[in-house]
C-alpha cells in the first residue's frame, strides 16, 4: 500500500471515530498534516483526493478540507416489490400512509419532495422488443424526481415507460399532478386490471454523465448503479420497463433468494 493510501486510510479512521464531525473542519494540510504524518504535502493531498473522490471530505477552494456531512442512504432490496403488490389492492387511505421510497430511506412522506413528469414518445426499437410492439408505437414516458428535503437532491433518476393504449383505459394515469401515487405503479396497473407475476432487474455500473453528476450532486470518481427493471404481468407481457440511475454513494443494493430446503 502506497504512503499515500496508508494516510488515507488513518484519516478515514479518524473521521469514523468521531474525531472529527461532519461539516467540521480538518487540520490544515501544511503545517498540521505534514507534521503529524512526517510527509510532503503532495502526499498528503493525494490522501485527501482520495477521500474527497469517495465522498468522504469536501475540499474548499479558500477554506480547507472539511468532513463530508453523509447523504440519506437509501437501501433497495428485491423485497420491495411483494411488499407493492401486497399494498396494491388495499384501501386508498392505507396506500397513502407511505410509499416505496420511505420504505427504502427510513423517511417520511413529510420528508420528501416529489415530481414527475409525463409525455407520450414513439417507441424506439429497443423498448418496442421488450413490449412486443411495432417500433414508434405510442408509450407513456414517467420521469421522476424524490429528494430528501433536507439536502434537496434527487435520491435516484428515474425514468418508466407504459404502453400509451393500456393506460388511456384509466385516464387518471396520464395525469402528472396526480403523483406521488398512493401504492405506486403496481396501484396503478391494478386499476386498468393487471397484475404483476415477476419483475426482472438488471443492474450495471459505470461512470456518470455529466448532467447525471450534476443533478445528482456526484464527486468525481463516484460511479452510478444503472438498473433496468422489466414488469411481466401474469401472462408473460412485459408491461412497464423503468430506467433507473442511483448513486454510488449512497445507494445499498440488497438481494434476498429464498432457498427451497431439501
Amino acid at each position: 500500500m502506497a504512503k499515500y493510501e496508508k494516510i488515507a486510510e488513518s484519516l478515514r479512521e479518524r473521521i469514523r471515530s468521531g474525531e472529527w464531525a461532519p461539516g467540521s473542519k480538518l487540520p490544515s494540510e501544511t503545517p498540521d498534516l505534514t507534521n503529524q504524518y512526517k510527509t510532503s504535502l503532495p502526499t498528503i493531498r493525494q490522501a485527501l483526493a482520495v477521500l474527497a473522490a469517495e465522498g468522504t471530505v469536501d475540499k474548499v477552494h479558500g477554506k480547507g478540507n472539511f468532513v463530508r456531512k453523509p447523504r440519506q442512504l437509501v437501501t433497495r432490496s428485491n423485497e420491495r416489490h411483494q411488499w407493492e403488490k401486497d399494498r396494491a389492492r388495499q384501501s386508498q387511505e392505507t396506500r397513502q400512509q407511505t410509499g416505496a421510497t420511505e420504505r427504502d430511506t427510513g423517511l417520511t412522506l413529510g420528508d420528501l419532495e416529489f415530481s414527475a413528469e409525463f409525455r407520450q414518445v414513439e417507441a424506439a426499437s429497443d423498448l418496442a422488443d421488450l413490449f412486443a410492439v411495432p417500433a414508434g408505437t405510442a408509450l407513456l414516458e414517467r420521469t421522476y424526481r424524490t429528494s430528501y428535503r433536507d439536502e434537496g437532491v434527487p435520491l435516484n433518476l428515474a425514468r418508466s415507460y407504459l404502453v400509451y393504449e393500456a393506460v388511456q383505459a384509466n385516464p387518471d394515469l396520464l395525469d402528472a399532478s396526480r403523483e406521488p401515487w398512493p401504492g405506486g405503479t403496481q396501484n396503478q396497473l391494478f386499476t386498468i386490471g393487471i397484475e404483476l407475476d415477476r419483475i426482472e432487474e438488471r443492474v450495471t455500473a459505470r461512470p456518470p454523465t455529466p448532467d447525471e453528476a450534476e443533478e445528482l450532486d456526484l464527486r468525481a470518481g463516484v460511479a452510478v448503479f444503472v438498473l433496468r427493471k422489466i414488469c411481466y404481468d401474469t401472462e408473460g407481457r412485459v408491461v412497464e420497463v423503468s430506467n433507473v440511475v442511483l448513486p454510488g454513494d449512497r445507494t445499498e443494493m440488497v438481494f434476498t433468494t429464498p432457498l427451497k430446503r431439501w
